[in-house]
């Protein structure tokens, strides 16, 4: 029996060979890749369930089982690379809330179904208190506040005043817009963490000092009074100049005591 299957694939083989030109006995030799479903993309050769016939060599015909039996090792699916990320760029404009940017390019086009591109530019949110000029009038700015893991990765400003350290404040928010907890986005879910009433711990880090300062823009201290009460500040959340609102100075601490998720930074 193993002897007649061996001349039964030998006279296959030989049909191959002599009734159809060689070219046409599979993906490879007939030079066939072909993205999508291309019914044009066809041609004579084995197929996966080892009989031999017409099949396909189009990207779609592994979900239509009739691909040549070599469509995988002819074919191979070539993932999209992609470069390392640009760096960041400026701000878009001085002076208050606005966006920076960060772009890659496309080294490699994906293939026969390969990994497609991962997206290819970045947004996020950032401040920048300086122009050409000079510092921005800030004191009426409203505080910019963004996610407490940006400072992992912000560029450290230089202080001449090598004394010059961090510090906290804590605050009660008495009132913001719902927008807040419609933020989705990757570098905006943090803004869900936000909360009406809730106390939260803003941190003051030495990049973010106001310049020729001993403190962040927005903090309230110039306001300070041990006479007074703290009178209301506005804030806003980079990222989203939607996400806003009202809070109510509580103290200065010189470390951060709040959790991790109601713990943000100066800007």
């Amino acid at each position: 029996m193993t002897f007649l299957n061996s001349h039964v694939v030998l006279i296959l083989l030989k049909t191959c060979l002599s009734l159809v030109d060689f070219s046409h006995c599979g993906c490879r030799e007939a030079g066939l890749c072909c993205s999508g479903r291309d019914m044009a993309c066809v041609t004579k050769g084995w197929k996966s369930d080892r009989t031999f016939g017409t099949c396909f060599c189009d990207q779609s015909c592994a979900s239509t089982q009739d691909c040549c039996d070599d469509y995988n090792t002819a074919c191979p699916a070539v993932p999209c690379e992609v470069s390392e990320w640009s760096e960041w760029s400026g701000c878009a404009e001085p002076c208050r809330a606005a966006v920076r940017t960060r772009s890659r390019s496309v080294i490699t086009e994906r293939l026969n179904g390969g990994l497609p591109c991962p997206h290819l530019e970045e947004h996020a949110g950032c401040a920048q208190y300086w122009t050409q000029q000079g510092h921005c009038h800030n004191s009426l700015v409203p505080a910019l506040i963004t996610s407490s893991g940006y400072g992992n990765a912000r560029k450290k400003r230089e202080i001449p005043d090598s004394e010059v350290t961090g510090y906290c404040v804590r605050f009660q928010l008495t009132s913001m817009t719902a927008d807040c907890a419609q933020s989705r986005g990757a570098h905006t879910r943090w803004m869900q963490y936000l909360r009406e009433g809730h106390q939260v711990c803003v941190e003051c880090q030495p990049p973010a000092l106001a310049q020729g300062q001993a403190h962040c823009a927005g903090d309230g201290e110039s306001l300070y009074s041990n006479d007074i009460r703290f009178p209301s500040l506005q804030w806003r959340a980079v990222g989203n100049p939607r996400c806003r609102g009202v809070w109510r100075r509580v103290e200065r601490l010189d470390t951060c005591s709040c959790p991790t998720a109601h713990s943000f930074l100066f800007i």
